[in-house]
Formats: C-alpha cells, sequence, structure tokens
C-alpha cells in the first residue's frame, strides 16, 4: 500500500478526516477529532493504529512487522511496518478496528451517527 491508498482508505472511513497538528510529516486521521491512525507523510514506513491492549500484545508476538506505539501508550498503540511484509488487507482491518475503538468511546450522541464498520 502506498501513502496515496493509505490515505484514501482512511478518508472513506464515515466522517474521517486528516490534518497535520503536530507538524507538517505528522498525518493524522481522526473521527470527531479522535485519532485513530497516523504516520510521517514523508518516510511513510510505519503506521500507529489504536488497538485493544490484549490484542495489541498478541498482534506483537504474532507479526515482526507490529511493534508498540512510537510516542504513543504502549498499551493502547500498535505501531506497524509498511515495507509490504502485512498484506494490506489486514493493515485496512487494523485501521477499522482503530476507527471502531475510537467510535464506540465516543459521546452516544456522535456514535448514534455513525454506522460502525466491520
Amino acid at each position: 500500500m502506498n501513502v496515496q491508498g493509505f490515505r484514501e482508505f482512511c478518508l472513506s472511513l464515515p466522517k474521517a478526516e486528516e490534518g497535520l497538528p503536530f507538524d507538517e510529516n505528522t498525518l493524522v486521521f481522526s473521527v470527531h477529532k479522535k485519532m485513530f491512525c497516523l504516520t510521517d507523510i514523508d518516510a511513510f514506513d510505519f503506521i500507529n493504529v489504536k488497538c485493544d491492549p490484549d490484542k495489541a500484545v498478541l498482534l506483537r508476538e504474532r507479526y515482526e512487522g507490529v511493534i508498540p506505539g512510537y510516542h504513543m501508550s504502549k498499551k493502547h498503540w500498535n505501531r506497524i511496518a509498511m515495507d509490504g511484509t502485512i498484506p494490506d488487507k489486514q493493515i485496512c482491518e487494523w485501521i477499522k478496528d482503530s476507527y471502531n475503538l475510537v467510535v464506540a468511546k465516543l459521546p452516544r450522541k456522535l456514535r448514534d451517527k455513525l454506522t460502525e464498520i466491520r
């Protein structure tokens, strides 16, 4: 997956937005101002996604290209290598999981307006 395909996928999720809130290189995807995915758009060697803490540990054990999130809560975020070792389909599933975790924590009023992605 290249950076353009990554952007298109993230923005295809309901109410997803992109921005550069930290610096000119860190592209952040959010839903109602809550981050679900981010990457360095210049290097595009890794992405960070939110993850259930128990699942995060299992994924790190199973995939060499999955490590604790960089500059993120190591318990709740994974960093995924974008070097082709993990299939795009799997990466998209993890992005959707991250999105759904964030949506689940939104206030009910906002959450009810969004369709959960499976």
